[in-house]
Order: C-alpha cells, then structure tokens, then sequence
C-alpha cells in the first residue's frame, strides 16, 4: 500500500520542530553533567549536536519552501506560524552553536592515542597539582629547616630585590608619563651607542639588552627584522612600562609576527594564494594545466602534512591593568632567519576555572567559526636545511586607563622539522617550551620568577619544569586523501583544514581562467572574473569565509550523488553560491569593516552576515537583496569585477 500523503505540510513541520526542541533540551540537560562525564560521553554529546543542527537544518529548508498554497484547506495568520516556526528553529540553532563551542573545549584529547589521553589527563589538573605540590614542598622546608633557613630565604629576597631596583635600564624610546605612577623617562646615549640611529646605519641593527645579565644578544641584519623594529621599538616604551608595574612577565614582548603581518601584504594568506611566476616571468611555475584530468595538475612539495594545535599550559596572566581581547597563535614557516609563509592565525578558548590554559578545538564543524579550527594544513617546497615551523603565542589587550590597544608575544617557540641528517622528524605530539623575548633573542625566559623558585634535588626540578609555559602540537602524517587535496593547493600555505575545500575552487577557477580560457598565452589584459578579483579579500576576513563556508554546505547538502561526482557541475553550482553569498555582503554599507580583536564590530558584523543569510534563504538567491532599497552599497569599483594578475602574482626570488 502506498504511503499516506501528508495534508497539513505546515502542521508537520511544527510537530517535527517539537520534537528537535525536546532533543535539543534532551541534550542541554545532559550537558550540565559534561563536567562529571567521560571522555568518550563528552564526544557523543558533540557528535549529536552535529546531527541535530543538521536536521534542524533540514526542516529549516523544507520550512523555506513551503507556501500557503500547499495547505488543503485555509490557514489562519500563516505567515506569522510559519514565522515563528523559523524563530524557533534559529534558536535552536543558537543554542546547538553555544553548546558545541563549550562542549569542544573539554573534547580537545579525544582523537589522540590512550598513551597521549593519559598524558594529558595527568596534565589537566597541572595549575592545581603545582600550586599544592609548591605548598607542601614550602612547609616541609619550613619544618625541617628552622628559622635559620626562613633567615637566608629573606635575605635572598631582599638581595633580589635590591639587585632589581639598583640595576641600571637603557631606553630604546622615550617616553611621557600618562597615568599616575608612569615614569617618564628618555634614551642615554653612550659613545658609540648612536650609530645604530644614524641613516647610514639602518641595516645594522643590534636587539638592546633589556633582560637579566648575561642574556645572549643576537644581531641580526636580515630584512624581515630591520623591517619590524621600527614598529616594535615605538611599542617598547608601554612595554617596559607595564612591565616595571608588574602588568607582564619579564619575557613578555611586542608581537613580531603581528607587526610583520602589519607592514604589508607579503606575508598574508592572500599573497601566497596566488599563483607563482618561473624566474623568466613568462610562464606560472605552479599553477600548470593537466590536459588529462581536465583541471589543474597536482604538486607534491617538500613538506606537506597536517598539525593540530592541541594546548597551551602554564601561560603567564596579565594584571588587572589591562583587558585581554584575544588569545592566539601565530605560526609560519622560518628558518631562523626569515620568514618563509603566509602566517596563519588561530584564536585559543580559555576557562576561568583554568586561566592558565589555552585549548583550541581539534576539530571545526559546519557550526564554528574557522578562526578556532586547531587543525592547520601545512605546504612548504623550501629546500632550507634549518626549515621548521615558529609559533608565537600572543595576545590583544587594551589598557583600561589610558584605551591603548596593543599585541603582545607570550612565548615563542621554533620546531625544526628535519633533522641534522636532513631526515623528516616523526610524526608524533610535541610538548615544546616557550623562550621569552623576540625570535631574534636567545635565553630570555617567559617568566624568570618561575626559575628563581628552583630547588636543588631532582624532583623540586621536575616541578619547576611543569610550571614552564608550554605548548602542545601533533603532527600528523597525511593519508592518500588529504595528500591528493594538499597537492592541489600552492607549494607554500598555511591554512586551516575546514576551509581547504574552498581554497581548491579558487585554484581550479585560477587554471579555469589563466590557463584554459585564455585566449592566448601572452595576453597581459585584465580580466573580468569578480570571484578571482575578490576571493584573496575572504582570507582576511575569516567570517566572511564562514558565510561562504555554511552557503557551500548548506547548498551541497541538497545535491545527488551524481551531481557531487560532477567535477564541472560543482565549480558551476559553487560559483552561483558565491555570487549569491558573498559578492553582494563586500560591499555592503551595513557590514562595518573588519577589525581584529573588537568584541563588538565582530558581533555586528556576524548580525549582518546571519540576517542576509537567512534572507537568502527565504528568497532562494540574492537578487531580491540586492534590488531592494533598504540594501544600500558601496559605489561600484572597476575592481570588484577585475582580476589583473600580473599585479597579483608573486614574482621567483631566483
């Protein structure tokens, strides 16, 4: 017998709604449990968020396609239930979202080996473990040594503390007190300390020594640092400050890869995107047309594999003096002199009961921002011998009295990735411990009180060496998939793995375009493609790359198998969500620009960004937004349409 056809389309779909609203409450009751939860419970819970939020999803969908006319007999105030249906399943949404960026932070250990689950499971508890060993260690001390030990421990400290405040401090800037209890103060010059200032003597540049005696100064004349110590020099006068005041650690630092990523667009992810030239600058070196295939030809490079950020322990806390914004990594690729990649950004979570401890979400699903994704594709044909990968831990701040923002390095820490034989190191979970200072300064710690609380015998060592800052990271070893993904991507990125699939369109529309259709080879002209002329914009904008991202899923999610399997039928279909997507959001007045770090112009854009969304959705395209007067954009630019990739391209240093 046939089935029986459904007569009421908008009745179900509120009883299919009812149901979702009890799985969902279902699971936020479980989920106030999590702390008391196992692991492997904790990452059912994720897994389910998931599947609701695609079922939802789903019913979401069929709620977009339904119309009055569907109903067998009349409906009153329709619009309105059908409405208030959609506001329903948004919460929930909502709902599913928050519940699956708290639930990631405790699911960071799930998809390591037991060996390494049991290691950091003894190493969860670690501020608390350290803070009661410490104590423990200090009143058996107490017990055993007698006052004559409580005698000399005073003495050190008062030895210590008039060696700080009798040490003499050079000024690399001057500086105008601003609050009550600043300093001001400016530059001694000693004889022969001013060449360094002089115009002739711009290239040779030499770190100030601004840590404990002894500290081992490093001079550098590369490009890449007498480009950032200009910028980093004008910061230092704060810096110095907040840290006489106690605000920051000794170690701490004005963030050079930010001001890197500050001076240009060299080292952006949208410069290393594009397509290289050989050094006759008369063909692309690689980006080459695989007639076979039919698409662009893959490139194996050097190094490609995939690392997981998994977490940061033991990172120093600020003072009350200044607001943190964000917690982050940068990482690139280096060679102990240069910058070698695009350097890639990932925003860490924190918990109050742990301040100490940063985690990243090993995994990003279609429900959170790639900005978090702690799983990073990593391209490199560099031939350098000392090649490996500087990760400096950073954070944005903002100091309350005076509203001064600033970026400052926590620790830095350089893993080479081959060894001296010139054998790829394994593939296996690092604990790497941070240095202090710049990449270009050697033995500054982090945080020198943490040794000056060392004790002499084996284990008050082994203690002292679980307080230092540190940080977690697996490399992973890539399987046929994701090695036949990677090979289609430039020689040298960095990027997060939720996002590769998009960077492919973008290459394959590249070939499409630069290599295919190009009416001839020596054609310099520019080239009207408005996904090429702005895609490279999208990397800088991490949201917007989560609207393209949740489009393409979302749209995806509605095709056949056969489709799916269409190479050509997905390029198309992919193009039409991005002009539906994203070229009318670009230039949107009511999207306010984007700004790193700004709690505020983040969630204002986002509002933007989900309500034009769920427009589409409703309208099934952008043309409706677009022709509507309420949506007010920018004046055209020749730019938005243009793609000139001569200007675009990156030049063969050879």
């Amino acid at each position: 017998m046939l089935a029986r056809r459904q007569r009421h389309p908008l009745q179900a779909l509120q009883r299919r709604s009812q149901e979702l609203k009890l799985q969902v409450d279902s699971l936020l009751s479980e989920s106030q449990l999590k702390g008391d939860l196992d692991a492997s419970k904790r990452r059912d819970i994720y897994q389910r968020c998931v599947q609701l939020k695609q079922a939802i999803d789903e019913n979401k969908n069929a709620l977009q396609k339904l119309n009055k006319a569907d109903e067998p007999a009349p409906v009153g105030n329709y619009n309105q239930k059908k409405e208030e249906e959609h506001n329903l399943l948004d919460k929930l949404t909502h709902q599913l979202q928050e519940l699956a960026v708290s639930i990631s932070r405790e699911n960071v250990t799930e998809t390591k080996a037991p060996s390494e689950r049991e290691e950091d499971d003894d190493s969860a508890d670690e501020d608390e473990e350290a803070e009661e060993e410490e104590d423990d260690e200090e009143e058996e001390s107490e017990e055993s040594g007698g006052e004559k030990e409580e005698t000399e421990e005073e003495e050190k400290q008062e030895n210590e503390s008039h060696s700080q405040t009798s040490k003499e401090y050079i000024a690399v800037g001057d500086f105008a007190a601003q609050q009550a209890g600043d300093l001001t103060f400016k530059p001694h010059n000693k004889e022969g300390s001013q060449d360094s200032s002089e115009e002739g003597s711009k290239e040779d540049v030499e770190v100030e020594d601004r840590a404990a005696e002894g500290e081992e100064v490093k001079q550098r004349t590369d490009s890449h640092w007498s480009a950032v110590r200009k910028a980093i020099s004008e910061q230092i006068s704060t810096v110095d400050v907040l840290t006489t005041m106690g605000t920051i650690p000794a170690g701490f630092r004005p963030s050079t890869l930010f001001q890197l990523l500050e001076e240009g667009n060299q080292f952006r992810a949208s410069y290393f995107l594009q397509p290289e030239l050989t050094p006759s600058q008369l063909a692309f070196r690689d980006l080459m047309w695989d007639a076979k295939t039919g698409t662009i030809r893959s490139r194996p490079s050097r190094v490609s594999f995939i690392l997981t950020l998994w977490s940061c322990k033991m990172i120093p806390l600020p003072g009350m003096s200044i607001q943190v914004l964000s917690r982050h990594v940068r990482l690139c690729l280096f060679d102990g002199n240069k910058v070698l990649s695009n350097i890639h950004t990932v925003r860490a979570t924190w918990q109050p009961k742990k301040p100490k401890t940063w985690t990243f979400s090993p995994q990003v699903t279609g429900i959170l921002p790639c900005l978090l994704d702690g799983d990073c594709f990593i391209r490199s044909n560099s031939s350098s011998p000392d090649l490996g990968i500087l990760f400096e831990l950073g954070i944005s701040y903002i100091r309350n009295s005076t509203g001064e923002r600033g970026e400052l390095s926590c620790g830095w820490v350089f893993l080479k990735l081959f060894d001296a034989s010139g054998i790829p190191i394994p593939a296996k979970t690092y604990e790497l411990f941070l240095n202090g200072g710049t990449p270009y300064e050697k033995g500054i710690e982090v945080d020198p009180s943490v040794s000056r609380r060392a004790h002499g015998s084996v284990f008050h060592q082994m203690m002292t060496m679980r307080r230092q800052p540190q940080l977690l990271v697996k490399l992973r070893s890539l399987n046929r998939r994701s090695r036949d993904l990677l090979s289609l991507l430039p020689e040298t990125l960095i990027g997060s793995m939720c996002s590769i699939h998009l960077l492919i369109f973008y290459r394959q529309i590249l070939g499409d375009v630069l290599l295919k259709d190009r009416m001839t080879m020596q054609s310099a002209d520019l080239i009207s493609n408005p996904v090429l002329a702005t895609f490279p914009k999208l990397l800088e904008q991490p949201d917007m790359m989560d609207a393209l991202r949740s489009s393409w899923a979302e749209k995806e999610s509605t095709l056949k198998r056969s489709e799916k399997r269409d190479k050509e039928f997905l390029k198309a279909t992919f193009l039409l969500v991005y002009h539906d997507c994203v070229i009318p959001l670009l230039h949107s007045t009511l999207l306010p620009p984007f700004r790193w770090a700004e709690e505020e112009t983040e969630a204002a854009r986002w509002k933007v960004i989900a309500d034009f969304l769920k427009q589409n959705q409703e309208n099934e395209g952008a043309l409706q937004a677009l022709l509507s007067p309420d949506g007010v954009h920018e004046p055209f630019d020749i730019s938005e349409q243009t793609y000139d990739f001569l200007g675009e391209i990156r030049k063969n240093a050879a």
